[in-house]
């Protein structure tokens, strides 16, 4: 019994690591891609306004 013991913690991160694996495989892509694609690049727009410094003229 024990190499019972000795083989049950692999084995479930394995079934759980292969888990992952197909939910992230199966959400790439697809209806939602665009959605994301545009929330990613509304965030990036985002940050780099907020990292841009003011433009100040001393006249």
């Amino acid at each position: 019994m024990d190499y019972v013991s000795a083989l049950l913690p692999p084995v479930v991160m394995a079934v759980f690591f292969i888990g992952v694996i197909r939910v992230i495989v199966k959400t790439q892509g697809g209806a939602n891609k665009a959605k994301e694609d545009a929330a990613v690049d509304a965030a990036l727009a985002r940050m780099e306004d907020s990292h841009q410094p003011s433009v100040r003229s001393d006249s």
